[in-house]
């Protein structure tokens, strides 16, 4: 199989009938010049030195090393081998909250927004652990089930949205449950659950989620991303543009207050931490502190081809094709012109 690291070099090809036609054009054009300079005869008798052969070898020698950089640039892979790789580190859920809460904005630029940048922060910083996404609002789902690719996590992360799920509300106790469903392992260790909600729940009792979640080992850390002082819901049209604020049915805004009690107890439950959200985002960072200290497990091991570079040969062949061309002379060889004029 051949494949080529770098193929967006291969449109340089163009060039090559582009130099073709300069060159073809350049030797034309020296032909007019001689048979301008006076008797056709005459100036074949002074350029009988002139192999015209070698001319055309040596503009040829051009071309290809000129196709053969281009080649070497857009980085051939030829041929295959098999490593095998082997990953440790433990299993880790991202619950998102994305009620319409978190549209509030005593976070700049809002709950949601804040939540997303430092989640695809960590996400970077992950070596060996697998990663995983659950949104939740008045339900929840596996948006990205566990995975190694964090490239697709990143993917799954942007779709995330207040849209994502049409029923309101805020339902931690179903998004632990969910998470505990979903870890694939049934050992009670290398299992980590990281909350991120203003913590207001409406649905269940998060607590004793947390409980039966911890007798599944599952370690949960908490972050509050919102003010204990509470801030307006924004309400936007279908442009983007803020129409106001929600309210209740006196007519009052509605306000979205961080729960920080209810967070904390989640997080004693089960062994973990919780944090209030800062503008450092140095909450997910010591969150990722605390997950390298744990003990890892091997996460699987899978065979994987890698391809072999192969841009050296065509290095190599346009260096020949250039010092050939620099080395050949456009001159007969001696004997070839004492038979002609004989």
């Amino acid at each position: 199989m051949v494949r080529f690291a770098n193929p967006e070099y291969l449109y340089l090809l163009f060039l090559i009938p582009v130099l073709i036609g300069f060159l073809i054009a350049a030797f034309r054009y020296k032909r007019k010049l001689l048979q301008r300079l006076g008797d056709p005869a005459l100036i074949e008798r002074l350029s009988a030195q002139v192999s015209r052969k070698k001319q055309v070898w040596k503009a040829a020698l051009l071309v290809f090393a000129l196709m053969f950089l281009i080649l070497a640039l857009a980085d051939p892979q030829v041929g295959t081998r098999l490593e095998e790789v082997k990953r440790k580190g433990v299993d880790i859920f991202i619950a998102l909250d994305v009620s319409k809460s978190m549209l509030a904005e005593d976070i700049a630029p809002n709950r949601l927004a804040r939540a997303k940048h430092e989640i695809s922060s960590f996400i970077d910083r992950l070596q060996g652990d697998r990663i995983g996404l659950i949104p939740f609002a008045g339900i929840a789902f596996v948006h990205c089930p566990l995975t190694l690719d964090y490239g697709a996590a990143k993917i799954f992360l942007d779709e995330i949205d207040t849209d994502i799920i049409p029923q309101p509300g805020t339902a931690i106790s179903e998004a632990i449950k969910t998470a505990q469903r979903s870890f694939v392992t049934k050992e009670l260790k290398h299992k980590v659950l990281i909350l991120i909600t203003d913590g207001e729940d409406h649905e269940g009792d998060p607590v004793e989620a947390a409980r039966e979640a911890a007798k599944d080992g599952i370690v949960i850390y908490t972050i509050g991303i919102g003010s204990p002082q509470g801030a307006p819901i924004p309400i936007y049209d279908r442009y983007g543009n803020r129409i106001g604020y929600k309210k209740d049915k006196e007519g009052k805004i509605v306000t979205t207050r961080l729960d920080v009690l209810t967070l904390e107890k989640i997080a004693f439950e089960t062994g973990g931490k919780f944090y209030i959200s800062s503008s450092g985002e140095s909450e997910l960072d010591r969150i990722y502190e605390e997950i390298s200290r744990m003990e890892k497990k091997e996460l699987g091991s899978r065979q994987f081809t890698q391809f072999e570079d192969r841009f050296q040969i065509f290095l190599f062949l346009a260096m020949i094709a250039l010092v050939t061309e620099a080395l050949l002379s456009e001159r007969k060889r001696l004997h070839a012109l004492m038979r002609k004029q004989a």
